[in-house]
């Protein structure tokens, strides 16, 4: 479940992956959802601090390896405060496509069974494994029912065109609003208490 002795990725393989800007530009889809995101996350003065003094130590943070893909929820929400964390922190960002790297997947499974994105995997500037992070934050998973309760009309075949329009208007009002917003928070002050816990 966790990273095994021998990683498929070495210094050579994370230097293969994508600065998040470029990795912007591959996508093929949700390109909006990405920039609100991004234009929603607000690291504070306390965060920024904390993470980038983590960064600074001889064994922090120094890089962060991600898996994503672009029709991914999580991903639009959750890759572009990865990339703000990186910003503040002074953290080297490298962006891999999920299912053009399953090798990678195959070692960050989400209990080791899912392929879960996004996933955020931590080394140090010596490309020491130090942590991983998956998928969402716990207060996500905590208020998952409120996402369900929209999309669950969706899912009916006999959905008529309007009624399906007006429940895809709800569900990007949902990811423009405040619960939204909150899920962004909490990943921020999920990864930097991962962070912290197992950086010494």
């Amino acid at each position: 479940m966790t990273q095994q002795k021998e990683s498929v990725v070495t210094r050579e393989r994370f230097a293969q992956g994508q600065p998040y800007d470029e990795w912007i530009k591959g996508i093929d889809r949700n390109l909006e959802r990405f920039q609100e995101n991004y234009e929603g996350t607000h690291i504070s003065d306390e965060d920024a601090a904390a993470l980038k003094a983590l960064v600074a130590r001889p064994n922090g943070p120094a890089r962060c390896l991600a898996l994503g893909e672009a029709w991914c929820p999580d991903v639009f929400r959750g890759l572009p405060v990865m990339a703000r964390i990186a910003e503040v922190s002074g953290m080297e960002l490298r962006v891999f496509f999920r299912d053009q790297n399953n090798d990678i997947m195959a070692e960050f499974l989400k209990h080791g069974e899912h392929e879960s994105i996004p996933t955020l995997v931590f080394y140090t500037k010596e490309h020491e494994y130090i942590a991983h992070w998956i998928e969402r934050p716990a207060k996500a998973n905590e208020e998952m029912s409120k996402l369900q309760e929209l999309t669950a009309p969706l899912r009916n075949a006999d959905i008529t065109p309007e009624e399906r329009e007006k429940h895809i208007k709800a569900y990007v009002e949902f990811q423009q609003g405040p619960i939204w917003a909150g899920w962004r928070d909490a990943a921020v002050s999920e990864i930097r208490q991962l962070l912290e816990d197992k950086v010494s």
